[in-house]
């Protein structure tokens, strides 16, 4: 078992242990233990933050480079082995975490580039004789909050930019992930960062979150997690008057139209729904299928989900892995208990046992599951589709935006012209056309509309509008005498 501090100001800080981070594989495996914290030590690593910000945002924007590409090389050699310690602290099948450890190191490497390029305009002024020089500066003090869901991958697009672009963060990782937090950023530091840039503080959201959202110090928070935890985000920062990105979840169609191939369809739907447990926010909860290919559609979609391997993270063959601890494997038994009381036919979704004690729960899928369900309107976060019979596009389409949500949607069609129309009129941040709504490049923008998103987009080099702040400076060059000096 290893044993977490807080780094704060390149020092690492022992508190009273919060509690036990356990393997959902193997609930005799405690991966280690991180410590509780105070507001007190969180306003420590906010006074921290402020105090190196002018000195780290006034950096060579080569400095900043370096370090981010000397950490995209250490994540990459170590992927495998960061791959391992995810699976073990979150339950993502080997392969997943191995590919979220990669992605990480990809979003390094992006980012380090996108610091040698933050550009400017020199423009003419409508005043003659005046020029105009627009600038990007860093936006200072940011808080990160991240979720437990991608460990590795979320803190380092939330991190990676900030650093890119001259600011210090205050981290808060999810309290049940924070050996993956620990690892990135000790390499963060080892790449040359230095001390005070980025500031690790566990502990309770109500704890670290509040403090970071009531401090003058703190000038943006960027926050993924749970619609009413962003609600609540949203809320404060906007009373603070400071910048503010949060990214709070989906309830994500997939559309089938009846000239789809559907064997394709069904490989898309099984990965969107059910890969790393369904428990991220762009899974496809809701599969919309129209009336002409619905049964097909349906037979082959159970057959593939009912031969998905569920088991532990390690093992190679696992397709599914565990869910993520006890409190997430009652709330989706809790969402398969009341689709049946509403009507749905439930297949699959039983807790079975494995060689060692663990949260497995195979995949579920709620026939019959009309738009009005709540299967079908709140979002689960575990392996639990529900499957919506429509009679023909135009009402699959309409069906596909009747949710407050708006990340990611997708459409299975041999269509161009449906495609199209789809791309175009779906609401959502993100359109797939014959591919899952999960699963996204590291150097484009991720986001959504409605209740999915708030604020800035995240990635790519969209990320610079959350990162950094817009200067205009006016010249005036006939005010400046020739022998001027500065």
């Amino acid at each position: 078992m290893t044993r977490y501090h807080h780094l704060i100001g390149g020092e690492r800080i022992a508190g009273e242990d919060g509690p036990d981070n356990i393997n959902p594989s193997d609930l005799d495996d405690v991966v280690g233990v991180a410590p509780d914290t105070s507001r007190e030590l969180a306003r420590h690593a906010i006074e921290t933050a402020a105090a190196t910000s002018a000195s780290w945002g006034n950096s060579s924007i080569e400095r900043r480079a370096h370090v981010l590409n000397r950490a995209a090389t250490e994540v990459h050699a170590r992927r495998d082995e960061l791959g391992e310690l995810l699976a073990r602290e979150e339950g993502k099948p080997l392969r997943e975490a191995v590919a979220e450890a990669t992605r990480a190191a990809n979003l390094l490497s992006f980012f380090s580039g996108e610091a040698l390029r933050v550009g400017g305009e020199i423009v003419p002024s409508v005043r003659e004789g005046m020029t105009v020089e627009v600038t990007r500066e860093p936006l200072g003090v940011v808080g990160v909050i991240t979720p437990w869901n991608f460990p590795i991958a979320i803190p380092t697009w939330k991190i990676a930019p900030a650093i890119a672009w001259g600011n210090t963060v205050v981290f808060k990782p999810a309290e049940n992930t924070p050996g993956c937090a620990a690892e990135l950023v000790d390499i963060l530091h080892r790449a040359g960062l230095p001390d005070g840039v980025v500031n690790l503080v566990y502990g309770k959201g109500s704890e670290v979150g509040d403090a970071i959202l009531s401090s003058p110090l703190v000038d943006g928070v960027s926050f993924t997690g749970s619609a009413g935890v962003g609600d609540t985000v949203v809320s404060r920062s906007a009373q603070a008057h400071i910048r503010v990105q949060a990214e709070m979840g989906g309830k994500n169609p997939l559309v089938v139209v009846g000239d789809a191939d559907v064997p394709l369809a069904v490989n898309i739907a099984l990965s969107g729904a059910y890969h790393s447990t369904g428990q991220r926010c762009t899974a496809s909860s809701r599969i919309i299928v129209t009336d002409d290919i619905h049964d097909r559609f349906a037979e082959s979609f159970l057959e593939g989900m009912q031969r998905m391997r569920v088991g532990h993270a390690l093992d190679e063959t696992t397709e599914v892995g565990p869910v993520v601890d006890q409190r997430q494997l009652d709330q989706d038994l809790n969402y398969l208990d009341i689709a049946r009381r509403e009507g749905g036919q439930v297949v699959g979704g039983h807790v079975v046992e494995r060689d060692t004690r663990g949260h497995f729960l195979t995949p579920a899928a709620v026939l019959g599951a009309t738009p009005d369900m709540t299967v079908s309107r709140e979002e689960v976060f575990g392996p639990v589709a529900s499957i919506i019979r429509v009679a023909d596009y135009d009402e699959a389409l309409t069906v596909a935006n009747e949710t407050e949500f708006g990340l990611s949607s997708g459409i299975c069609t041999s269509s161009l012209a449906i495609a199209r129309d789809y791309m175009r009129r779906a609401r959502a941040g993100m359109v797939m056309v014959n591919a899952p709504t999960a699963g996204v490049d590291y150097h484009v923008p991720f986001g959504g509309t409605k209740r999915s998103s708030y604020g800035p987009r995240e990635q790519g080099a969209y990320a610079r509008d959350f990162y950094s702040t817009v200067k205009t400076a006016y010249v005036n060059p006939g005010g400046i005498p020739s022998s001027g000096r500065f």
